[in-house]
């Protein structure tokens, strides 16, 4: 079994996926309540899938230090939406699969389009 030391982690991720007009929606309210509470790294909106990620969303890049005070907020305040969260290492299918928390539905990521 393989060890791993929290200093490979370079960042996490969360990955919040929407896919109507309703969802849409919750994620943009998210988004503006993540902007506002917390120091983090907003990514684009992916209207299309991306990566591995197979439905539309958003990523947020926060540090280590965040992740005791972000996630249980995320936990709270979903609003029915599926997130995935996962630290960056140098392993993206790890990452992705192993070493991931889903909250919500886990959704299906095309993990041949990972490293």
């Amino acid at each position: 079994m393989t060890s791993y030391k929290i200093n490979e982690v370079i960042n996490y991720h969360a990955h919040i996926y929407f896919d109507d007009f309703i969802t849409r929606r919750l994620a943009r309210e998210l988004r503006s309540n993540l902007n506002n509470n917390f120091n983090i790294k907003l990514g684009g909106w992916k209207n299309n899938p991306v990566g591995p990620h197979t439905k539309p969303m958003y990523m947020v890049v926060f540090g280590s230090k965040l992740f005791p005070n972000l996630v249980p907020w995320l936990m709270l305040n979903r609003n029915g939406l599926s997130i995935l969260i996962h630290p960056q290492t140098n392993d993206e299918m790890l990452d992705h699969t192993e070493h991931c928390i889903w909250m919500g539905k886990a959704l299906y990521l095309d993990t041949e389009k990972l490293n």
